[in-house]
């Protein structure tokens, strides 16, 4: 078969979808030496992705993400390769796309958080955008031969939205992450130093969509402090317009101890997730959770938002709270954070949690769901 992979995310351009693309790719060059591979990638990620097998071939397709470039011109340069089989790795499917092809849809929050908050436009764009998104997600679920999601909520979350598809046509590849700590040459001391972090803290990794909660979060931070005034929050993440926001909710609430620390590369973030007393993840929505499985296969007990999502990715080896209610927010963390052997207790069913993920396992599904197509 000839496979094209919609590959534009690959890396850490695409955060946690990026990181799906790059580890899909990576397990395929592995057991495939059969099928032919066409690698599709935009110029600021191009070099970043170096072919490792002789059946897979990068190509240039450096058209913008959600563009009008992407639903028309991209349409067109895919048919020049006469694919027998497209994988686009995320919704965003040109719409007049003809030929055959699956995708991968990880999550609904779009639908879901349908609020200007989530946007910088002006609303009447920003209106216009989300519908032309509700209509691209419809058109790439309905049109596609299989829809892969990364976790059963997310499938049931689709086929709710969506009702006349098929039960058989959503298939689950779940995600994973990394087993060993990246190396890095430099002390723990120095990369905290350079980010201003200090020992204990809470850490939180992403973006500050509100649908993440980091508002209430930031609230809870507040009231655990009245008890444990030497504990710092590390939230990571590129500096945006919603940390910038959230940055100016901070200083107005004059609330101490909080480090908004920028973007921090895997070495040093592997650190920093190792040295954490808590991850801490208050979203409200998520379609699988890369670093909540991060913070586990790294030993940091994790205290989350409860819902369906995290409950079915870390089962009993977390500590769930509910995600609108800063009292309860707060009252589980400081539970975790004065327990050590509660602590212990987690970081254990963390490992047992962890070792049911793999990024061979989801490959191996993935190239059983092209070959079945």
């Amino acid at each position: 078969m000839k496979i094209g992979i919609d590959a534009r995310f690959f890396g850490h351009i695409g955060k946690g979808l990026g990181r799906y693309v790059q580890k899909l790719i990576e397990g395929l060059e592995k057991i495939d030496q059969k099928n032919q591979y066409f690698i599709f990638l935009r110029k600021e990620n191009f070099d970043d992705y170096q072919p490792q097998s002789d059946n897979f071939k990068k190509i240039l397709a450096d058209y913008k993400w959600y563009s009008f470039q992407e639903q028309f011109f991209f349409t067109f340069f895919l048919k020049k390769y006469q694919l027998d089989l497209m994988h686009f790795a995320h919704f965003n499917v040109p719409f007049l796309y003809s030929g055959k092809f699956i995708v991968t849809i990880h999550d609904l929050i779009l639908i879901h958080f349908p609020t200007i908050k989530n946007s910088t436009l002006h609303p009447i764009f920003y209106k216009f955008k989300f519908w032309a998104y509700k209509k691209v997600i419809k058109s790439a679920i309905f049109k596609s031969q299989k829809v892969i999601t990364v976790s059963n909520f997310t499938r049931q979350d689709i086929l709710k939205n969506y009702p006349n598809i098929p039960f058989s046509k959503i298939l689950v590849t779940y995600e994973a992450c990394d087993d060993f700590c990246r190396i890095s040459f430099e002390k723990d001391e120095d990369i905290f130093s350079k980010y201003g972090i200090m020992k204990p803290y809470l850490l939180y990794v992403g973006n500050v969509y509100p649908h993440k909660n980091l508002e209430r979060l930031v609230l809870a931070f507040e009231k655990i402090g009245q008890d444990k005034k030497n504990f710092q929050l590390v939230l990571v993440g590129k500096i945006d317009y919603f940390y910038l926001r959230l940055k100016k909710i901070i200083e107005n609430k004059k609330i101490s101890n909080i480090i908004l620390s920028g973007y921090i590369p895997d070495k040093e973030l592997d650190r920093i997730f190792l040295n954490a007393s808590v991850y801490v993840s208050a979203s409200l929505y998520e379609g699988f959770g890369l670093p909540l499985l991060e913070a586990i296969s790294k030993g940091t007990p994790v205290v989350v938002s409860q819902n369906g999502c995290a409950e079915e990715i870390l089962g009993n080896s977390a500590r769930y709270f509910d995600g609108e209610n800063i009292d309860d927010m707060a009252e589980k963390i400081k539970e975790v954070i004065s327990n050590d052997g509660l602590r212990e207790k987690m970081i254990k069913r963390g490992y047992l949690q962890m070792a049911k993920y793999s990024w061979k396992k989801m490959a191996q599904k993935t190239k059983k769901i092209y070959e079945s197509t």
